[in-house]
């Protein structure tokens, strides 16, 4: 049923938190962890492109076959951090990594 008025909002976290879980929770957690590696994915793919290389090049520098290559553009969550590194440091892209543990956080890059 409508409600006159202004129309309810929600945001982007709070519907996280009734569809998909808190956070926190198994499910929320192998969601925001894909979520990542898609980002990953999809910056390791525009790099590439914007260095006008191919996923065979991209292959030859890192020292992989191209399939890893397009492998790693689909889904980065069968990439190890080591395969990571080298793919960015081949594309010259700086990468950092921030890890939180409770109020202190730590960088590595």
């Amino acid at each position: 049923m409508a409600t006159k008025g202004k129309p309810m909002t929600y945001s982007l976290s709070e519907m996280k938190d009734e569809f998909i879980g808190k956070t926190g929770t198994k499910k929320r957690d192998a969601y925001e962890h894909e979520l990542s590696m898609e980002v990953l994915s999809y910056m390791i793919k525009k790099v590439r492109q914007e260095r006008n290389l191919t996923q065979e090049q991209l292959g030859q520098l890192v020292g992989v076959q191209k399939a890893q290559i397009s492998k790693l553009e689909s889904s980065a969550n069968s990439a190890t951090i080591g395969t990571i590194l080298k793919v960015f440091k081949a594309l010259k892209a700086e990468i950092s990594f921030h890890v939180k543990i409770e109020n202190r956080k730590l960088q590595f890059g």
